[in-house]
């Protein structure tokens, strides 16, 4: 296990007590620990002794009292402290299969570690957890986990995952919920497999083990044209998308009547497909999925509207927000309420296809740095250049195709400004960067 310690915190125990960088946490309490999840229930104690190896080689015994839930103030080089648990499954709808050559190495590793769920916030299956892991997230109160759920269907389940151990999905959702574990729940539904009917049957389903399980996102496949030798799944129409906004809306206002809120949530993409209008800011209570891509639209709408008083009326620039073939209009709409408010401001939206993905995939976090520059290569440009924060990896600078944000300033000559896309962020990133200009009327 890779306990070596990378960070030690300013007027932390560890810094009191000479912990530092290179040091290795060998046991607490006697017990070695096997992962962070070990080590953060251990540590929660008034009392423990902390076994520590030097970085050369010398053992440290410290006894340390502390509050309850004290933190040692550490952090370790690997968060998980061993390797993540790979998925087992083979799933047809599984978006790490379509992917094409030349991608980042770390987008083909299938993770399905439930530590990285209660970490991180990752999706796990399940699938390859033994009673004893299901028994250790309830000893360690592993809470809430977020897990992939697709069907409670068991038979169809194990068809979709391609797993003869996916069946006992809802047992297991059923011993978590009974340990007062809590779960949110992901569906990814695929036209003419787990929609319509069996997507009813499993939300009515999950329903059952509320409020153990606090929400439902419901998420349509996403489809590349990199699907040679797998499973021929169809992607969601404008009728299709329309149906099952119509049949998860019946659920969805049962439930507001019985737990006023609807439990069940469609993401975005369903109603930009549908044609139909997104549903209200309340319907959203706080926006808790939207990285599910549920609620963003409102989210950024709202927003948008809310901030828009503090956009600098005295100034000037010129930006190029670049966005998805789904959002287009959405971003469209926010620039031209931006102009409206200050003229002096121009924003131009620049809609770019997939080409590495393929047309079917149209949101902006699956842009690469290829197709944004090829896209704006010949166009004529702002000042700056406003992108989403979702399409660079965590914490770095970097594209799903290893461009980064570097190269792409390089390239097209022009800086590159990353935004969160919501309304404040925008109008912060559109003000820090205009330049002022008193503006004088005659008296």
């Amino acid at each position: 296990m890779n306990t070596k310690i990378c960070k030690i915190f300013k007027d932390s125990i560890a810094e009191e007590l000479g912990i530092e960088i290179g040091d290795k946490i060998i046991s607490i309490n006697g017990n070695q620990i096997k992962d962070i999840i070990d080590y953060r229930f251990l540590m929660a104690d008034e009392y423990v002794e902390v076994e520590i190896e030097k970085s050369d080689k010398e053992l440290w015994i410290l006894e340390i009292e502390k509050d309850y839930d004290e933190k040692l103030g550490i952090e370790f080089e690997d968060a998980i402290m061993d390797d993540a648990r790979s998925c087992s499954n083979k799933c047809i709808f599984c978006f790490i299969d379509q992917l094409p050559k030349g991608m980042r190495k770390s987008l083909y590793f299938k993770d399905d570690d439930s530590r990285l769920s209660f970490l991180q916030g990752n999706f796990v299956t399940l699938t390859n957890m033994k009673d004893d892991d299901i028994d250790r997230i309830i000893r360690y109160r592993i809470s809430p986990i977020n897990i992939s759920v697709h069907t409670t269907n068991g038979e169809l389940r194990k068809k979709m995952l391609n797993n003869r151990f996916a069946g006992d999905i809802y047992d297991n959702l059923r011993k978590l919920a009974s340990a007062g574990i809590q779960m949110n729940c992901q569906i990814v539904s695929c036209p003419g497999v787990n929609n319509g009917e069996e997507l009813v049957n499993t939300i009515g389903d999950l329903y059952k083990l509320h409020p153990y399980i606090e929400n439902v996102a419901v998420v349509p496949v996403g489809v590349t044209m990199h699907r040679e030798g797998l499973f021929p799944l169809k992607l969601y129409n404008k009728q299709l998308a329309t149906e099952e906004i119509k049949n998860v809306r019946k659920l969805q206002d049962i439930y507001e009547g019985e737990i006023n809120e609807p439990f069940v949530r469609l993401s975005d993409e369903f109603y930009i497909t549908s044609g139909m209008e997104i549903p209200e800011d309340d319907f959203y209570r706080g926006f808790k999925q939207l990285e599910d891509g549920i609620g963003m639209i409102r989210f950024f709408r709202d927003t948008i509207k809310k901030d828009l008083d503090k956009l600098n009326k005295y100034s000037t620039g010129s930006f190029t927000m670049v966005t998805g073939v789904s959002a287009y209009e959405e971003i469209l709409m926010a620039s031209k309420s931006i102009m409206g408010s200050n003229p002096n401001i121009h924003i131009s939206v620049e809609k770019t296809i997939n080409k590495v993905f393929g047309e079917t995939i149209t949101v902006a976090g699956l842009l690469t740095g290829k197709d944004i520059i090829d896209n704006l290569r010949e166009k004529q440009l702002g000042e700056f250049i406003i992108i989403p924060k979702n399409m660079l990896r965590s914490g770095e600078k970097v594209f799903l195709d290893d461009i980064t944000l570097d190269k792409m300033e390089s390239e097209l000559g022009k800086e590159v400004l990353v935004c969160d896309y919501t309304g404040e962020d925008l109008i912060d990133i559109i003000n820090s960067n205009c330049k002022e200009e008193q503006i004088w009327q005659n008296q």
